[in-house]
């Protein structure tokens, strides 16, 4: 099982036609843990699961959880919540950037790769980073970077999620803090052999500039756009009209998530909006904004395009 199918997922229950995920989320967490956010753990295995069923509920049938190598991954769990949830679920390995951690940004770029391809390829381990294996298996490979800088650890990971790639054919997710040095890691990737077309570039929507996005998508990146709910960022109404504006210039490489990532923000957690906002809020207004036919480009194939390295036209 080293390598990945073309036109299929690693899911946690194992590998899936991408033809099969019906409508993605491409970004949500089930579990997550970050000196960066304290009191705002996701840990609670019972609570999640019912979050993730809130989530199928509001009209999705796959989700890609995003929670990289050390910010408390949950494996065994993982997998329970997908069965119950009844989502196809596809599991992150990689690293997130430098502010999520602390001894492991020392690790080598080669000891990097191997823990990502060990996460791919034999599951990755019950306590996260280390400890009994099991046969939950990541179907992506994350590297998140700080705000128009790439640290030496930052890049260790690039380097490493560009080795693993070439080694089993996951597709890549990268965390960008307001769609800064876009360009950048897209051109660090290429250097390394990794296709633009294998890029998920996510929070692009935190940078509501539809000429940078029509750029970044005419080189084959994927954008995600997850910034829905958030206000004080961006309003609802800006992130509607920035994707008009795409949508408009005649490519669509839009995928949708609602990285809502917080115990204050999951309804069964005690907080709001929840992981139904996009299903149940946001996305008939964008539906009324750019057409039902678009919006489900974003939700079914273009998700395909990416996990399963499917072709999709524009």
């Amino acid at each position: 099982m080293t390598r990945i199918q073309p036109g299929h997922a690693r899911t946690v229950l194992g590998d899936v036609a991408v033809a099969e995920l019906g409508r993605v989320n491409a970004h949500e967490h089930a579990f997550q843990m970050s000196p960066l956010l304290p009191g705002d753990e996701l840990a609670d295995e019972a609570l999640s699961t019912r979050e993730f069923e809130l989530l199928r509920g509001s009209g999705f049938d796959a989700v890609v959880d995003a929670t990289p190598l050390g910010l408390g991954r949950q494996p065994n769990a993982l997998a329970r919540v997908a069965r119950a949830s009844g989502l196809h679920v596809v599991a992150a390995t990689g690293m997130h950037r430098d502010g999520h951690y602390g001894g492991l940004v020392e690790l080598s770029a080669a000891d990097r790769t191997a823990a990502f391809v060990r996460d791919i390829v034999e599951g990755i381990p019950a306590g996260d980073v280390d400890g009994a294996a099991t046969d939950v298996r990541a179907g992506i490979a994350k590297v998140g970077i700080d705000y128009w800088q790439i640290t030496k650890s930052e890049s260790a990971t690039i380097e490493a999620v560009g080795a693993v790639h070439e080694a089993t054919g996951v597709p890549v997710l990268v965390h960008l803090e307001f769609c800064t040095a876009a360009h950048e890691v897209l051109d660090r990737f290429a250097a390394l052999g990794v296709a633009e077309s294998c890029v998920l570039l996510s929070h692009a929507d935190r940078d509501p500039d539809p000429g940078l996005h029509h750029d970044l998508m005419a080189r084959g990146a994927w954008l995600g756009y997850d910034g829905m709910a958030r206000p004080k960022t961006r309003s609802d109404a800006e992130l509607l009209e920035l994707t008009a504006a795409v949508v408009e210039r005649g490519v669509n490489r839009v995928l949708l998530g609602g990285d809502v990532a917080r115990a204050t923000r999951y309804i069964a957690y005690g907080g709001m909006p929840g992981l139904q906002y996009l299903g149940e809020r946001y996305l008939p207004r964008l539906r009324d904004r750019v057409g039902a036919e678009a919006v489900e480009r974003m939700l079914v194939a273009n998700p395909a395009g990416w996990l399963g390295g499917v072709a999709v036209a524009g």
